[in-house]
């Protein structure tokens, strides 16, 4: 059997605090110093897509034997315990989205569901299967208007409750649609099919998806200004197309996501290979393990203790408040999975689900 690779975990724990980042700044307010502005923007999709294929990557690794070996029936037994976490999180996430319109759990259990096709299938066809839903995505834009349901103004849809919106939310126009949403995961599920265990493999990886990332930011930015002409009115119109921004999930977004994505994580896996014994590694490793409960724990508790204790100006505080909040809420996230790793063997949302789903 071979060894976890803790790099993941770390990878998986920096997401979330990049997710803690972005969404604490989306819902308490982003007002003031601009450089703070500009820090707080780096995490802005990126944290996200990572988790997202950090997941894909889970999913090979729990499928990876039975698929090597053509064992059909330790795949099959994969597959219903991929679907029953599926619905888990499905469910999780909706019964909670009435304060946090923005969950990524319930889109999340779909995303699992739809890889779940490409589970015993080749490595070109996952990639190819990528490349669709990134390319395919803009062609839906020519039949659907993405703002349809839609009040931007608020970031609150207005019919997400009835069956046609709650669909075209999920799947096309929400923050983070299974088109083309999945192919992170999609893409998660090929990265996790290579050998993780090969520097050869993760260095060139690593390099590969920072001259992406760097090319596309270029080539999203040089677009922008030769189509405008400099004019910061039709820039803007344009950028929704042309930028890099995740709504909506256009083709430089996505591969962006996806590159900066493998840049992070093969990042993690050499780091951590080499640094196993290391304080912070190893905080940051028992941290990824507790993902999915501190996911959860900063919208509940997190958003939850600002709404009551400090009201009067949420929404309009300073980028400032958002931030040392959001690091401050992280950093307690790492002191209890330090904690309570000592004495359990996952965390509380962990357990549950494997309780529930086996």
């Amino acid at each position: 059997m071979k060894k976890r690779i803790i790099g993941i975990d770390v990878a998986r724990a920096l997401a979330v605090i990049g997710m803690i980042v972005v969404n604490f700044k989306v819902v308490f307010g982003g007002q003031g110093n601009n450089w703070l502005k500009a820090f707080a923007h780096l995490f802005d999709g990126k944290a996200a897509a990572t988790f997202v294929v950090l997941a894909g990557i889970g999913l090979a690794l729990m499928t990876n034997s039975a698929y090597r070996n053509g064992d059909g029936k330790k795949l099959a037994k994969g597959r219903r315990r991929i679907v029953k976490r599926a619905l888990f999180l499905f469910v999780i996430g909706l019964s909670y989205i009435w304060i946090w319109p923005a969950d990524i759990l319930h889109f999340y259990g779909i995303y699992m569901l739809f890889v779940l096709a490409f589970i015993d299938r080749r490595e070109r066809w996952i990639l190819w299967g990528t490349v669709l839903l990134i390319i395919g995505y803009p062609m839906l834009l020519a039949l659907v208007d993405y703002e349809t349901g839609w009040d931007f103004s608020t970031l609150t849809y207005r019919d997400f409750w009835s069956l046609e919106g709650f669909f075209r939310n999920l799947f096309f126009n929400g923050f983070h649609p299974v088109i083309p949403w999945a192919g992170f995961m999609l893409f998660g599920l090929w990265y996790g099919r290579q050998n993780l265990y090969d520097d050869h493999f993760l260095k060139r990886s690593l390099r590969i998806g920072l001259v992406v990332f760097l090319a596309v930011q270029v080539l999203s930015w040089g677009l922008l200004q030769l189509l405008s002409e400099g004019d910061p009115v039709i820039a803007e119109s344009l950028q929704p197309i042309l930028g890099t921004d995740p709504m909506p999930p256009m083709p430089f977004y996505m591969i962006n996501g996806i590159s900066i994505a493998t840049v992070i994580i093969s990042a993690c896996i050499l780091v951590a290979k080499r640094n196993e014994d290391h304080p912070i590694v190893s905080a940051l490793h028992k941290t990824g393990k507790l993902a999915l409960t501190f996911y959860v724990v900063h919208v509940v508790v997190g958003m939850g203790l600002v709404e009551v204790l400090l009201p009067w100006e949420y929404g309009e505080y300073s980028i400032g408040f958002s931030l040392v909040y959001a690091l401050g809420f992280s950093l307690l996230c790492v002191g209890f999975a330090v904690i309570w790793l000592k004495h359990k063997k996952a965390g509380p949302l962990e357990w549950l689900m494997r309780k529930v789903t086996g």
